[in-house]
């Protein structure tokens, strides 16, 4: 019985109470279906979207230089690993307005690997 319980700990801490462990190859290739309208890393710009970077607990439409739109500016929203979850899978859904013109990534853990990929840039670019 301890022994199964041990298995099962370790399995949960394992997966990062997502379910499944999240991995960043996976998240960086997830990535590049934003890549054409979003930046991260020391040297990202403001393109078509803001820069992603020091996503974790940013409020929604604050990146200075980007022009959002008042949807995404009074959105109210906190990016959390939950919350960008159920953005990812359908935008327009969670932001009515938003000028985000992305389908969305509908399977979970290919979401979950690209907020882990996105979550290690802190807001000055860098790699945590």
């Amino acid at each position: 019985m301890l022994k199964r319980l041990a298995i099962t700990t370790l399995a949960l801490a394992a997966s990062g109470g997502a379910g499944f462990a999240q991995d960043l190859a996976a998240g960086a290739t997830a990535y590049k279906k934003c890549a054409a309208c979003h930046d991260v890393g020391e040297t990202a710009k403001n393109k078509v979207g803001p820069i992603l970077n020091g996503l974790e607990g940013r409020k929604s439409g604050t990146i200075p230089g980007y022009n959002y739109t008042d949807a995404n500016k009074n959105s109210g929203i906190t990016w959390d690993q939950a919350t960008f979850l159920e953005y990812i899978k359908d935008p327009k859904a969670k932001i009515p307005g938003t000028k985000m013109v992305f389908a969305g990534i509908k399977n979970e853990k290919e979401a979950a690997n690209l907020w882990a990929f996105l979550v290690q840039y802190g807001a000055d670019g860098k790699k945590k």
